[in-house]
């Protein structure tokens, strides 16, 4: 069920997706890659918290300093007094405990009217405090307000009223500052995107008591806005402009080295295939700039066009020859029929049976090049046999039994141990069983089988005392339908199949040097 539904989804996507150059998708994908910190620092509020906490920070400092001097300056007070100051570890700032990730609380009530009037102590501090809260307010743009024990007013804005009931001065008068987010009524977008803002319609709130002879006798309230995000953004324009520039500009250099390693070298691949496939051009070199792998795949591939180019001259010329083969007797048989048709009734019966003996005979020579060809056939696609293993020495003897009674002597010279061949038992009898009748066929005596082992594979030597291969002919006894006994029969097939049995288990099989008759090489790796 879940397969059938994500193949549903997968089908649209695959039909609608656009066809895209390497070069395209690697620009994409960097660019991608490359806005993934902005869209995290816009999205998950990262760049933003930090400007919140930052403003956060500014009030702490603020309210520190100015609750030392309220402390120094309050009326019977030994000198100024701070609370312990709580760390975040790093560098020794203060500890910030607000996230926009949290729920503001909502925005702070009014004052409310008190009856009565402050302590004689806290008026006189107001008194002598105000013009340094006011000019500080300005300079600072917060709020900041100086707060009884009953919540009262004494600077700042609605004098004389109270705040009592605000948790942050609940906290603030048991000897703890705290710090608060607030929904800001007043406030009013300014720019078009500011709705991506979460901190704009927000105000920091940070209650911080006064501590005089150690007692909490007033409370000191900051509040302001939080630096607005797209303000900072403008503000720090020439920054943002500068990394994003030079961000692009090694993505474009990225790209392009990465296109001169992938992408063009690809290019010239596909151009090279396409020039393949029509018979002409070669497979270029790999550009010295191309990735390792990519550099392997020029290779290899110059390799497969080598070996189709050869496979298809190789098949060409098996084609031509093929006709060859298949014209002469076919020439005879319509020859004799055509003959037979016209002279029939005046030719006796001798005659008659020479040109049908003829015709049977090219029709024989047909069947057995056509039997060859479907044995060399075979050959070309035999698969070698992964756990193959023949003792040499077992299809060598019963070569050499079966021609004990029919004129040929046969000598087999083999080691005490010999390793075992990669190779099937029935396949190695019959390869050296081929040579043995070529032999008997070119009036050799006797034949010498020998073997030795060699580093890896297993060198088995046959030779006769016949008369040898003429010098001019050396050359092309493996080519299909070469043969110097085409009047007696011979295909000239023989050794072509031998050799592709041999290379279909990682053997070969070579015309070796000898001084008189003639001497083959069959080389057989180790099982």
């Amino acid at each position: 069920m879940l397969g059938r539904l994500t193949e549903a989804l997968k089908a649209p996507v695959r039909r609608h997706w656009p066809r895209l150059r390497l070069r395209t998708i690697l620009l994409v994908t960097f660019v991608f890659v490359a806005a993934l910190p902005g869209v995290g620092a816009l999205f998950l509020r990262v760049y933003e918290n930090t400007l919140v906490r930052q403003t956060e920070a500014e009030l702490i400092a603020q309210g520190t300093a100015l609750s030392a001097i309220t402390s120094a300056e309050w009326p019977g007070s030994h000198g100024p007094e701070l609370i312990p100051r709580i760390s975040n570890g790093i560098a020794g700032g203060p500890l910030s405990t607000i996230d926009l990730g949290t729920r503001p609380q909502p925005e702070r009530p009014e004052p409310a009217k008190l009856p009565g009037t402050a302590a004689p102590d806290a008026q006189a501090a107001a008194a002598k405090l105000a013009p340094l809260f006011d000019t500080t307010a300005d300079s600072t743009l917060a709020s900041i307000l100086l707060l009884a024990p009953d919540g009262r007013i004494l600077i700042g804005k609605d004098q004389g009223k109270s705040l009592a009931g605000l948790p942050e001065l609940a906290k603030a008068l048991r000897g703890r500052p705290e710090t608060v987010l607030r929904r800001n009524g007043d406030y009013h977008p300014e720019y078009a995107f500011e709705w991506l803002s979460r901190a704009s319609g927000l105000r920091i709130h940070h209650a911080r008591p006064v501590v005089v002879n150690g007692k909490v006798v007033a409370v000191l309230l900051l509040s302001r806005s939080p630096r607005a995000l797209f303000r900072g953004l403008y503000e720090d324009r020439g920054k943002i402009l500068f990394g994003i520039g030079a961000i692009f500009a090694t993505l474009v250099a990225l790209s392009g080295l990465l296109s001169r390693g992938i992408a063009r070298p690809i290019e010239m691949l596909s151009q090279a295939t396409r020039d393949v496939a029509r018979g002409g051009g070669a497979v270029p070199e790999a550009p010295r700039t191309a990735a390792i792998e990519i550099q392997a795949l020029y290779s290899d591939f110059a390799t497969m066009a080598d070996a189709i180019d050869r496979r298809s001259r190789y098949l060409r010329d098996f084609a031509h020859a093929v006709s060859h083969e298949f014209k002469t007797p076919l020439a005879g048989i319509r020859g004799a029929i055509e003959i037979l048709e016209d002279h029939h009734a005046g030719m006796d019966e001798a005659d008659r049976r020479r040109f049908l003996a003829n015709a049977g005979a090219d029709a024989d020579r047909l069947a057995q090049l056509v039997t060859r060809l479907l044995e060399l056939a075979r050959a070309d696609m035999a698969e070698a046999e992964a756990d193959a293993a023949t003792d040499v020495a077992l299809p060598l003897r019963r070569i050499a039994d079966a021609w004990a009674d029919r004129g040929l002597a046969i000598t087999i010279d083999l080691p005490e141990t010999l390793s075992r061949a990669a190779m099937p038992g029935a396949m190695l009898e019959a390869i050296v069983e081929s040579l043995v009748e070529n032999s008997r066929q070119a009036g050799a005596g006797s034949v010498r089988m020998a073997a030795a082992a060699t580093e890896g594979e297993i060198l088995l030597t046959i030779a006769d005392d016949g008369p040898g291969i003429p010098e001019a002919d050396r050359a092309r006894i493996f080519e299909p339908f070469f043969t110097s006994r085409r009047a007696a029969g011979g295909t000239g097939l023989g050794l072509p199949i031998a050799r592709s049995l041999l290379a279909s288990h990682g053997g070969t099989i070579t015309l070796a040097t000898s001084a008189q008759g003639t001497g083959f090489d069959i080389r057989l790796p180790v099982a």
